[in-house]
């Protein structure tokens, strides 16, 4: 069969992991990227993107979203974030519930954003599984997952406490939300146990779907996305992970400034956000956008999130824009949309950065990403052309199903 191959030529390429290539090419075969730099040659039969005076960047990676999950103007039939039944639900995947023709993936493409990490929500203490995959490109969701499983999110604070509170059963505060995922990680700890014993003895061991998944969490499988905005609950948060040993992230991290020397020290990543939202409930009276640049200057490995659909994905990248406006460095926010988020949950060995090996997923940019008015002009997603703007007509087209 002969390769599919895309040059991207004559552009700012800007791998983000590396320095700056002026008029550099990046050369992608068969989905996966093989040369960048600035003297590649182009193979003959190459399809040809013309990037001069246009930056070529990776696509940027949502490390905090609940796209398809909760589908856009659907209302309750198309929300799908959780299952709110008990407060322990980690055996919930959310490749299950996800709808790749919500209008939110063809928003992403709009702003560069070629892969998203889809999560339950936080009205349970453990809410499920998140799926790693890409924005566009399958027909079915199956041929768009990057990672089927990549972490187990989990929430403290407000939302769980409000959730069982209101039916008067436990968690209904802090206290109840802290036990409830101790429990569960202590029942998981003697059900390895006892199952590693049945199997080493060669008998036979009823499968819990449940304690699975939270001992592949222990087992450092997947990583705990921990949804916390105050101090007291990150606090809470780094103690648990403590007890048991699980890979942390921290999700908002609105008051992680507070601790932002104690994480860094653990090298404990938030994902930060979202920022284009009012201060709509108690944990989020000390919201800023301002910081994000200082838990970054502590040493904290951050990303960004839109928390989609609380702020519209395509916005992902202007969350990153207020973000230098308010001290982040532009070379750490291009960190945050790319490397950083691909490097802290797994997903480096396809996505984040313009390397060979990875993904070709590369979005050309009229300018500077960072500057409002620059766009996503070319967005490919490994090798394949998904979204393109015509300036002239001022139209974006997405590449829909029948042309997939």
């Amino acid at each position: 069969m002969t390769p599919s191959v895309v040059a991207v030529t004559g552009g700012r390429v800007v791998p983000v992991s590396s320095e700056p290539i002026e008029g550099g090419t990046v050369l992608v075969v068969d989905g996966r990227i093989t040369a960048v730099g600035a003297d590649v040659p182009v193979p003959e039969g190459a399809r040809v993107i013309d990037a001069t005076g246009r930056w070529v960047l990776p696509g940027f990676v949502e490390a905090h979203g609940h796209v398809g999950l909760h589908e856009e103007s659907e209302g309750a039939a198309g929300n799908d974030t959780n299952e709110m039944v008990r407060p322990n639900t980690a055996a919930v995947r959310a490749i299950d519930g996800v709808n790749i023709d919500d209008e939110g993936f063809r928003d992403a493409l709009v702003g560069g954003v070629t892969s998203v990490v889809v999560k339950p929500g936080s009205g349970n203490p453990i809410g499920g599984q998140s799926v790693a995959m890409k924005t566009w490109g399958g027909r079915i969701l199956d041929e768009q997952v990057i990672r089927e499983s990549v972490s187990v999110k989990s929430a403290l604070g407000e939302n769980p406490k409000r959730v069982y509170g209101e039916r008067k059963q436990l968690p209904s505060t802090r206290l109840g939300t802290a036990l409830v995922i101790r429990e569960a990680f202590t029942a998981a700890q003697h059900y390895r146990a006892a199952r590693d014993a049945a199997a080493a003895e060669g008998k036979p061991f009823a499968v819990d779907l449940t304690h699975e998944v939270l001992v592949r969490v222990l087992d450092g499988e997947l990583y705990w996305d921990q949804h916390t905005h105050r101090h007291d609950d990150i606090a809470t948060a780094l103690r648990l992970a403590d007890e048991f040993g699980y890979k942390l992230v921290i999700n908002h991290g609105t008051e992680a400034h507070k601790l932002a020397d104690v994480l860094a020290e653990r090298d404990v990543p938030v994902i930060f956000g979202p920022m284009f939202t009012s201060r709509s409930k108690v944990e989020l009276r000390d919201r800023s956008i301002s910081h994000l640049a200082t838990i970054a200057a502590a040493g904290v490995r951050v990303a960004i999130t839109t928390d989609h659909p609380v702020v519209p994905i395509n916005f992902l990248v202007h969350q990153a824009t207020l973000a230098v406006k308010e001290g982040l460095p532009p070379q750490t926010a291009l960190e945050a949309l790319t490397t950083n988020p691909a490097a802290f949950l797994g997903l480096d060995d396809r996505v984040g950065a313009l390397e060979v090996g990875r993904d070709g997923d590369v979005v050309v940019w009229s300018g500077d990403p960072l500057d409002v008015h620059s766009r996503a002009e070319h967005v490919l997603i490994e090798g394949r052309t998904v979204y393109t703007w015509d300036d002239e007509a001022r139209v974006g087209t997405v590449v829909e199903r029948a042309g997939r």
